[in-house]
């Protein structure tokens, strides 16, 4: 059987493991990696947003990535917002994440937005989520 198959497979199953646990991200995050995210957001009139940061990690054997989010309530879906590859070299890089909201979900205004910084660890021979560092912050997103 051809590997690329099995590595997309691994890859979607760990991001789906990623997804169920990411209500809880800072109590297993890396305690030398970190994340912000700048006050200010991006949306355009058709729904797609900008977000960005800085974040600094350490380590990591597999692929490590900076992914954000958006909600605009309490009450509200949360928005998967791309996702950039990272460095994990000790030192403070730059992130920016853009993807597009479905039609009318979001608006220039208030917004709650999550940036996690994780690393998907192949030890055990599937890619596993490991957590450096999460944040949650609130944002203006602006009209652009």
């Amino acid at each position: 059987m051809p590997v690329r198959p099995l590595l997309g497979a691994a890859a979607a199953a760990a991001l789906a493991l990623t997804a169920g646990v990411c209500a809880t991200p800072a109590a297993a995050a890396d305690p030398y990696g970190s994340v912000t995210v700048d006050p200010i957001g991006r949306i355009t009139p058709d729904g797609t947003v900008t977000l960005s940061g800085t974040y600094r990690c350490t380590g990591g054997s597999g692929p490590v990535f900076v992914s954000s989010s958006v909600a605009q309530s309490a009450a509200s879906m949360r928005h998967g917002i791309g996702g950039t590859r990272a460095v994990c070299d000790g030192l403070e890089h730059r992130w920016e994440n853009t993807g597009k909201a479905l039609l009318g979900a979001l608006k220039p205004g208030a917004a709650q937005v999550e940036a996690t910084v994780t690393e998907l660890n192949t030890g055990s021979g599937l890619p596993l989520p490991v957590f450096h560092a999460a944040h949650r912050q609130d944002v203006t997103l602006v009209a652009s």
